[in-house]
């Protein structure tokens, strides 16, 4: 039987990530904030490869949940990304395969988010009680919500937050899955959504979309995914890149930095770099395509044009931004999800002063490129225009370039940085603990 970790009077909050949270630059800064509000707080994320299942960040606990039940065998593999690679596929094979890729389509659209299943069962069994649970994307409200009703069958008071970080069911995902299975799960979301006890997201077009979708009175509160500011101001001068890749001064380094996968322009993103002189493509980030990126750095193509490194701790990563003279944001506009997106990388970016180059139809970033003059929206995601784009930004004179650095990293730390975020959520935590303490 799990000890009640609220006897003693301390606060808990857990902040809920359905990855490794290794890190989750979004649920760490949540984290940050609510200690700052005065709480213990543990990261609960789902167990991966090569990854301990207890871990610490500062005063923040990291446990990372293994999948049970009868779910189990669904569960998402977060695989060491320097596991070998899968042995390549003889004809007599095909048939099978192709079977257990239709079985897997049909087991992702009848048990939405099947991938987590498991580790909510595990989290009924096994999650300490909280006074807050936040809830992180949509693969997390559920159990959030579930946890909230054993406190209160035990006569404790607990809220719970919904951040739904994106539009899940106008995102990538869920592009294939049937309509009448995508209405049926909608439902089930807007359903979580409704019953938490406070909902946010990352931008102003996101929150319309979703009170819409919703059906609700209001829009949820805005966080952005803001970076936390360098802890030292000689941060950005650093040059990490050039230097791990023993690159030269000369050389121009095009970054895309983040989770490596399908629908990300990555394929686009190499072909472009190709057609600018005396540029490279560096990719920092993990995900399902690290073994053919990495792939790519020996093709003899891109050999010399075209470096993976692995991710780094978001405390470090404005530092390896900085030292990028463009970063790029190449994502198609394939869903009202993406097109409405502000990722982490692109604030980074700005945070580190790294002008960008992002790709047309994004309407949330592309309108941020062209206020606040943060870089170049390209005309297409095709390489000659990405190429273009990219050329823009670096064929300028040293030093007018070392000026628009300067002005760019100036407004972020002006408008787009975390502690004013934090503010606005550290507000909605008093909010709501005062809410919860005159029930």
């Amino acid at each position: 039987m799990t000890l009640d970790p609220l006897a003693s009077g301390t606060r808990r909050a857990v902040v809920l990530v359905g990855n490794p949270a290794a890190p989750y630059s979004r649920g760490l800064r949540i984290a940050r904030a609510l200690v700052a509000e005065g709480f213990t707080v543990e990261i609960a994320a789902v167990a991966g490869e090569a990854l301990p299942d207890s871990d610490t960040d500062g005063p923040i606990a990291i446990r990372r949940y293994r999948p049970s039940g009868w779910t189990a065998g669904m569960a998402a593999t977060y695989r060491d990304p320097n596991a070998r690679a899968r042995p390549r596929r003889t004809l007599s094979s095909v048939p099978l395969a192709i079977a257990r890729r239709v079985a897997a389509a049909v087991r992702r659209w009848i048990f939405w988010p099947h991938t987590v299943r498991g580790w909510w069962t595990t989290l009924e069994r096994e999650l300490p009680a909280a006074d807050l649970y936040h809830a992180c994307g949509s693969l997390t409200i559920a159990p959030a919500l579930a946890a909230r009703a054993r406190d209160r069958a035990a006569g404790r008071r607990s809220v719970v937050i919904y951040d739904a970080v994106d539009n899940v069911f106008e995102g990538n995902s869920v592009l294939g899955m049937p309509a009448p299975v995508r209405w049926i799960h909608r439902a089930r979301e807007r359903r979580w959504a409704r019953a938490a006890d406070a909902r946010i997201t990352v931008n102003d077009s996101l929150a319309a979309r979703l009170s819409s979708s919703w059906g609700i009175a209001g829009l949820p509160l805005v966080i952005p995914n803001h970076p936390e500011p360098p802890s030292d101001a000689g941060r950005h001068e650093t040059d990490l890149v050039r230097t791990t890749l023993g690159l030269p001064a000369t050389t121009r380094i095009v970054e895309f930095q983040g989770r490596l996968g399908p629908n990300l322009g990555l394929d686009e993103a190499a072909e472009a770099v190709l057609r600018v002189t005396d540029a490279v493509l560096v990719l920092i980030g993990f995900g399902r395509w690290t073994e053919r990126s990495r792939a790519r750095d020996a093709d003899p193509r891109f050999v010399g044009r075209h470096f993976t490194l692995p991710a780094v701790h978001p405390d470090e990563l404005l530092g390896w931004t900085a030292s990028a003279d463009v970063a790029l944001v190449p994502l198609p506009p394939v869903s009202a999800n993406q097109r409405a997106s502000t990722p982490n990388k692109f604030w980074e970016a700005i945070a580190a002063g790294t002008p960008v180059v992002v790709g047309p139809g994004l309407e949330v970033m592309n309108a941020l490129v062209t206020e606040h003059g943060l870089g170049v929206v390209a005309r297409s995601l095709a390489p000659d225009d990405l190429a273009a784009a990219i050329r823009m930004v670096l064929d300028r004179p040293d030093e007018e370039r070392r000026a628009e650095r300067d002005r760019i990293r100036r407004l972020a730390a002006e408008h787009f940085s975390w502690p004013v975020a934090a503010g606005a959520y550290r507000d909605l935590v008093r909010e709501l603990s005062g809410a919860a303490a005159a029930r």
